[in-house]
């Protein structure tokens, strides 16, 4: 008898494969993870990817596949104990003759300490393992544990796939709405598809709350939905991977001079609920890194905008933003600033404390005057076209290393041209 207080999105949990939406990925005919559920035979593994995604449902299917106890951890609650715990029903299991399957949700928010308590009971095969975590394992997982488990992405759900989610919680007598007299608008099934956002959960949540609301009509109307899924946002979790795969895109675009997706991905990042004065910041930070000197005023622009933010707020400071990202994704693109001071950055940590020449040492007292400091130092406003030929700025064992190399576009092609001629006076004054 199936429990109608329990949510929608709980009650219609696949119980099998046929009836598991996407991850084809994994699950088809001849894919690893399909061939091991077939075969009865599974392997410890880690789970990433997106919530509403499956990866507690498919955990439950491994355990059924297995014959297996299935045992459950959440990595926000659980310890060292809880581990323990269930390596000892684990090994009685095991003595009976049976498999145990232990679910660890959240496993990265384990500590290094905690994550390596399950290593010998992996290793010896007490438990079968399966981690599921929504941050990349490679950045939060210890190298020890992830080379005992093999890593399976799975992907944010496709509408067609959330669709038929949908369809099978309307029509389900026993586990969903089939038992029920309502009735679900074509414009309102769409809609869920959307507002949905890949997350099967989000999904059955929306319609089981549209469902709530419903008049003496029993139409699930698009009316409805939408005021279900009132306040609710974009997939965004603020240090996650999304949050990081976003930035990437907004820079990677200005980088590429692709203002219309520059502005998606800032409007995405804005509509999951990131603070426009961290966007603020990376903008300045992508008028040196990737424009520098072929157009400066994108320093200024940016900060501008960021000052433009910090004394508007929002929406107007936005707006400044906005107006900066453009700019900076349809001006000339140089990254020789930000190579030539990576190029400095590396000679200042590999070349150890390397003296300043004697000529360019400051002198404000006699005993330093004395010592030399400063002397025959060529004051440069004095020398014809205020430039001392010749004369050499860098220490002795870098004489001649050349870091900023200015390219061929924007404002830095007459840069360009003034260091080639600046070169020309330096070589005739080593021939004089």
């Amino acid at each position: 008898m199936i429990d109608r207080t329990r949510p929608l999105a709980d009650r219609m949990r696949p119980r099998h494969a046929d009836e598991f939406a996407g991850q084809s990925h994994l699950l088809a005919p001849g894919r690893p993870l399909g061939e091991a559920l077939v075969a009865g035979r599974p392997h410890s593994m880690v789970l990433w990817g997106p919530p509403g995604t499956g990866k507690t449902t498919l955990a439950r299917m491994v355990a059924t596949a297995a014959d297996a106890e299935f045992l459950t951890l959440s990595a926000v609650m659980a310890g060292v104990k809880d581990i323990r715990e269930s390596a000892a029903r684990g090994r009685a299991n095991r003595e009976a003759g049976r498999q145990t399957l232990l679910f660890v949700d959240e496993v990265h928010r384990f500590n290094k300490a905690q994550q390596d308590a399950f290593l010998p009971y992996i290793e010896d095969g007490t438990l079968l393992f399966i981690g599921a975590t929504t941050e990349n394992p490679s950045f939060e997982l210890n190298n020890a544990l992830l080379s005992r488990v093999r890593v399976y992405v799975l992907r944010t759900l496709e509408p067609e796939a959330i669709g038929r989610l949908i369809d099978a919680a309307m029509g389900d007598a026993e586990r969903g709405l089939g038992d029920t007299p309502l009735q679900l608008d074509p414009a309102a099934r769409e809609a869920l598809t959307q507002l949905a956002d890949g997350d099967a959960r989000t999904a059955l949540s929306l319609l089981e709350v549209a469902a709530d609301l419903v008049g003496d009509d029993g139409v699930i109307g698009v009316d409805r939905v939408r005021e279900a899924a009132a306040g609710g946002r974009a997939r965004f979790d603020k240090g996650g991977d999304a949050f990081y795969d976003l930035i990437s895109a907004l820079h990677k675009s200005v980088r590429g001079s692709a203002p219309d997706a520059a502005l998606y991905w800032y409007a995405r990042m804005l509509e999951g609920g990131c603070d426009p004065l961290y966007i603020a910041r990376r903008v300045v930070r992508m008028a040196s890194e990737d424009i520098g000197n072929a157009d400066p005023r994108a320093l200024q622009v940016g900060l501008d905008a960021w000052q433009a933010q910090e004394r508007l707020g929002s929406p107007e400071g936005e707006l400044a933003i906005a107006h900066a990202i453009t700019y900076m994704a349809s001006v000339p693109k140089s990254n020789a600033v930000y190579s030539a001071f990576n190029q400095a950055m590396a000679d200042a940590r590999s070349e150890g404390s390397l003296e300043v020449p004697v000529h360019l040492r400051n002198a404000p007292t006699r005993l330093m005057k004395s010592l030399g400091y400063g002397h025959a130092y060529r004051y440069a406003h004095d020398e014809p076209h205020g430039y001392a030929a010749g004369e050499q700025y860098l220490p002795d064992a870098l004489a001649g290393r050349r870091y900023y190399q200015p390219t061929e576009r924007g404002l830095e092609r007459r840069i360009a041209d003034r260091l080639a001629w600046l070169a020309e006076l330096d070589e005739a004054a080593g021939r004089r």
